[in-house]
This record gives C-alpha cells, sequence and structure tokens, in this order.
C-alpha cells in the first residue's frame, strides 16, 4: 500500500484487552476525545466519526494553550469491523490501521503515508505516541 515516493511509516502497539473492547475504544467519538494527543499538552476536544467503508471522520487537534490547532479527518476506504480500517486523509495521503486478538491481548499495527514537510522519524515518534497514549486510555478503562 505506498501511494506516493517515500516508504510508508509502521507504528504499533499490543493492547491487553480483547479486539471487541479495543475496537469500542478505537472508534467511538466519546472515547477518541480522551485519548488521541501525543503529549499531554495537546487534546481532541470535539471528534465525529462514522466508522464504516465510505464514512467520514474529524478530530479537532489543539494545543491546551490555544496556540495552535487543526483538524484531521478523511474518509473510510474500507473498514472490516474488528479486523482493518483504510482511510484517505484530507491531504490524500493513505492510512491503514490492523488490529488482531491472540490470547485476549489485541495487537494495532499502524501504517501510513508520511507528510512531506517534517522529517519522517518526528512523524514516527508522534504517530508511536498517540498510539502509546491509546494503549494507556484502553488499558485504564477497560
Amino acid at each position: 500500500m505506498e501511494t506516493n515516493n517515500r516508504e510508508m511509516v509502521t507504528v504499533q502497539t499490543t493492547v491487553g484487552l480483547p479486539v471487541e473492547k479495543v475496537w469500542e475504544l478505537w472508534g467511538l467519538p466519546e472515547h477518541i476525545t480522551k485519548w488521541n494527543s501525543a503529549s499531554d499538552d495537546w487534546h481532541t476536544p470535539r471528534a465525529e466519526n462514522d466508522l464504516r467503508t465510505g464514512g467520514k471522520f474529524t478530530a479537532r487537534m489543539e494545543a491546551k494553550d490555544g496556540s495552535f490547532g487543526f483538524d484531521f479527518g478523511g474518509v473510510y476506504d474500507e473498514v472490516i469491523d474488528h479486523q482493518l480500517i483504510r482511510y484517505t486523509m484530507g491531504d490524500g495521503r493513505k492510512v491503514e490501521v490492523r488490529f488482531a486478538e491472540k490470547n485476549g491481548a489485541t495487537s494495532v499495527v499502524e501504517r501510513f503515508d508520511p507528510e512531506q514537510t517534517n522529517p519522517v522519524d518526528m512523524q514516527r515518534t508522534g504517530w508511536q505516541s498517540i498510539l502509546d497514549n491509546f494503549k494507556k486510555y484502553a488499558e485504564q478503562n477497560q
């Protein structure tokens, strides 16, 4: 699933919960607003999510001090419940998220097209931080 001249970037984690619970915490807006940030000085004050093939999503991501913010959103290209999410971001880049349960824990592997402005390592670190925050939130809210 390579869509530009750069190789897709992969981040991953394993959440100590069954895939059904991980899927719920990943996809419901009331949960997205609680975990979707890369650091404690950022937050997602609102989110909308129509998690189905052809559905749209948006999450408002902001610095808590109000100094910067942006809308992160796109359209779902393919959704297979409890297994796969593929989407296209507003700027045309592609993302794939795979969920796989084994022995009551769920691996979450996210691959994304990097943008062209910031270094790939910085982007990887940011996406991994959000995924780590998801894991922490999910395991505290089982």
